[in-house]
């Protein structure tokens, strides 16, 4: 095993692998299938590949299946609270971006709080914490702060902010933090160098071990994930999913989640998806995770249209954000002013709530309990007619 992922990931050729992925063929894509659950990287190389997508169907009831096997009929929902729009980085695709002329907004504690009250009303026992990326502003200190505010209100408090230095998560886990999400945005090394042209955020390495800190420092998930359309689908979600086979023999005792983002419109200039992701591309690529690993969370946040998501729940993705506002203090003034991404379901919880137990499903407001019954619903004619 290599010393650090970075040192792995340097072991790969990106064009090769897009080119492996190219490839694969019927039959690679169907010894994959047999292999659903105990799947390889060659496995998932197929599972993602054009051939792949002739073999929706079939994954998607494989996926299904595993999903219900392992997580039942239930789906963990959960909500971001944004602290602060504030940032130092360039990130050309951010409606954050220093280089956007927004106003900037960072919340005071009684704001966080007042934010805390109206997400209580709605149902949420799990909070995720999200920021822009401003160390002199928001920086450690904050985020103790936050936490420890916060904590006595929710059961989960999870945080997606900057990279933080080891201690700082070991700090932050005894005040209750209990995942971080913090995503690669892509593993192209060029690429990112292209959209991340200033701040800290251009330190592509650092950036990529943070989640080795995480592991470290004893954090109970870690949460990763490719931001979709900044460079190829298939090979960027590739060497995701190396990244994460690197963790799980590494840090086996945390849980692993993964996300699917695709690029969103916002206010300012900057980068439309330079790499088309369709819907069935995201249907191939939610699959192709659960049949690699029947133990992943797999989640999909309000960024994706109320008829993707509705089906997505029948695809395997076992936790979904309802109701969010990506602009801080914009739970309690109910406008969506100041946002990082222009979401596309604005449905309420209460709407999600009723749309899930329609289904079959039953909403959880908080991060998994230890067991669930297994129960779930047959499998309907077709799960992939998106």
């Amino acid at each position: 095993m290599a010393d650090t992922f970075s040192s792995e990931l340097d072991r790969w050729s990106w064009d090769q692998v897009g080119e492996r992925i190219e490839a694969k063929t019927a039959g690679d894509v169907e010894q994959a299938l047999s292999r659903a659950g105990v799947a390889d990287m060659e496995d998932f190389m197929a599972l993602v590949s054009p051939a792949g997508a002739s073999y929706l169907e079939d994954m998607a009831h494989a996926s299904r299946e595993i999903t219900l096997r392992r997580f039942g009929n239930v789906i963990q929902m959960f909500v971001p609270l944004y602290l602060s729009n504030e940032c130092t980085n360039v990130c050309d695709y951010c409606g954050f971006s220093v280089t956007n002329q927004i106003p900037r907004k960072t919340l005071t504690t009684k704001e966080i709080l007042a934010e805390a009250e109206v997400i209580k009303g709605y149902g949420y026992d799990h909070v995720l914490l999200v920021s822009g990326e401003a160390q002199s502003l928001v920086g450690p200190s904050y985020f103790r702060n936050a936490i420890s505010t916060l904590k006595p209100y929710f059961s989960n408090v999870s945080m997606e902010v900057q990279p933080l230095e080891e201690e700082h998560y070991e700090e932050m886990i005894p005040l209750g933090l209990h995942a971080v999400l913090v995503y690669q945005e892509t593993y192209h090394r060029d690429l990112y160098r292209l959209h991340h042209p200033k701040g800290r955020k251009r330190n592509f390495d650092y950036r990529l071990a943070t989640a080795e800190r995480l592991g470290r420092a004893g954090i109970n998930k870690i949460g990763l994930g490719c931001l979709l359309g900044l460079a190829e689908w298939r090979t960027d979600l590739f060497f995701l999913a190396l990244h994460l086979r690197y963790l799980e023999k590494r840090f086996w005792r945390t849980r692993y989640s993964i996300s699917f983002p695709r690029l969103r419109p916002f206010e300012g200039e900057g980068t439309l998806p330079l790499h088309e992701v369709s819907d069935r591309d995201l249907v191939q690529a939610i699959c192709a995770f659960r049949l690699l690993d029947p133990e992943l969370e797999l989640a999909l946040s309000t960024r994706e249209s109320p008829r993707f998501r509705n089906h997505a729940t029948r695809l395997g993705i076992t936790s979904m954000s309802a109701g969010s506002k990506t602009s801080p203090g914009g739970y309690v003034n109910g406008e969506d002013v100041l946002e990082q991404f222009e979401i596309d379901d604005s449905r309420e919880p209460a709407e999600i709530e009723r749309m899930l137990n329609a289904s079959g499903y039953e909403a959880v407001w908080k991060d998994w309990d230890p067991s669930f019954d297994g129960s779930g619903m047959p499998l309907e004619k077709s799960l992939v007619s998106c």
